[in-house]
């Protein structure tokens, strides 16, 4: 096992946060106002939530056409909450 995935195995609060950061960078990355991009992270024993907040004109850049940005964005942290062995669901606040 990597040095790196050790080190994130050793708290819940931790793999959250690493997991946050992911869809944080993402998130920033998509929209016009990345300085109004917050996240909040609620950890549950069986999940996490990471509530992203962005500008009201971001909402629909976040979201994607059909659903598909926030789709792919939720793809890739289940996939790292999977591979740090957690769960994790990522809601998007206007």
């Amino acid at each position: 096992m990597s040095e790196e995935l050790s080190g994130a195995l050793e708290g819940e609060e931790l793999l959250s946060d690493r997991i946050a950061d992911l869809v944080e960078y993402l998130v920033v990355s998509i929209v016009d106002e990345p300085d109004a991009v917050s996240l909040e992270v609620i950890d549950r024993e069986d999940a996490s939530t990471i509530e992203v907040s962005v500008a009201d004109s971001d909402v629909a850049k976040v979201i994607g056409r059909h659903g598909r940005t926030i789709k792919a964005i939720r793809t890739l942290a289940r996939a790292l909450a999977a591979r740090l062995g957690t769960a994790v669901e990522v809601e998007v606040l206007g």
